[in-house]
């Protein structure tokens, strides 16, 4: 049965960001697995942004018969648009949710909002766990060569792990944890040690740069923190730039979830991710979990 409020007392729930791109099974389907995994509800989100209606502003010219009659034509339009706008969103919920359910999620919340959709997330995330997306949007193209706007407002702007989904979901067999040793890289090892979505799949910790003896040593660290949570762990050291290793290594060593902190912010973060975390989620094929 398909919720259409969260059940008091119930696990905080995934918050899964749907529209009408190509993205939106996989985003169903990536937050399926992990709801699986960690027990807990989804919210499927659906954020309408307000469109604005004609107008004439003509600096208060008295408007003729013929021009009024045109303008309430438009305004009729927009009405009329508006609302097929709003069945089509509630229609891609249904389905959304129908998907869920079939796959064997028992609890689907079916959330319909207008707004903006980063404001609607700050307003939501307190109770959320964790927000799947698309890596585009509908506006985007799914053969856009660029990240979906949504998205990357979304990475500066939450506190909450991002589970990025890949154009089509395969469930994660092997994930690869980019580390570079900063607060971020940290926090998604620490994340990671503790997390039922990981148990049972095994996973390699990687760096990319020469490393120092300092960072030798929180790679140990790092390592050994997995290793007592329970994960079978591997380490790896590429020398070089970790924009064009991390890819090449996920098809190197068969990875299909990624794992990454928001890294190479400058002390301009709240306007930018960083081009090395921007370049690795637009060249990765598989799911992108960033943490921040």
């Amino acid at each position: 049965m398909v919720a259409e409020t969260k059940t008091d007392g119930a696990a905080h729930p995934l918050l899964a960001c749907i529209d009408g791109s190509g993205y939106a099974d996989s985003v169903a389907d990536h937050a399926g697995w992990a709801a699986g995994r960690l027990g807990a509800p989804i919210t499927l989100l659906q954020v309408l942004i307000p469109r604005e209606a004609a107008s004439d502003d003509r600096s208060g010219r008295i408007i003729a018969g013929a021009r009024r009659q045109l303008l309430q034509q438009l305004a009729d339009l927009d009405h009329e648009r508006a609302k097929l706008l709003q069945a089509q969103a509630r229609l891609d919920l249904d389905e959304a949710a129908e998907r869920l359910t079939t796959a064997g999620v028992e609890q689907v919340t079916k959330l319909l909002r207008h707004g903006e959709l980063i404001e609607t997330l700050h307003a939501l995330e307190p109770e959320a766990a964790m927000i799947v997306i698309g890596k585009r949007g509908a506006e985007t193209g799914v053969e856009s060569g660029s990240l979906g706007s949504n998205l990357e407002r979304i990475l500066r702007g939450v506190h909450r792990p991002v589970l990025i989904a890949a154009r089509a979901f395969t469930p994660p067999s092997r994930a690869l944890l980019a580390f570079d040793g900063r607060s971020s890289a940290m926090q998604a090892v620490d994340a990671v040690s503790r997390s039922p979505l990981f148990v049972d799949l095994p996973l390699t910790l990687a760096h990319c740069g020469k490393p120092d003896a300092a960072m030798t040593r929180r790679l140990d660290d790092a390592a050994g923190q997995l290793s007592a949570g329970g994960l079978s762990v591997e380490t790896r050291v590429e020398e070089a730039e970790p924009q064009t290793a991390l890819p090449a290594m996920v098809g190197r060593i068969g990875a299909d979830l990624v794992i990454m902190g928001a890294y190479g912010h400058s002390r301009l973060r709240t306007m930018v991710i960083g081009s090395t975390t921007a370049q690795v989620i637009r060249d990765c094929k598989v799911p992108i979990l960033v943490y921040r």
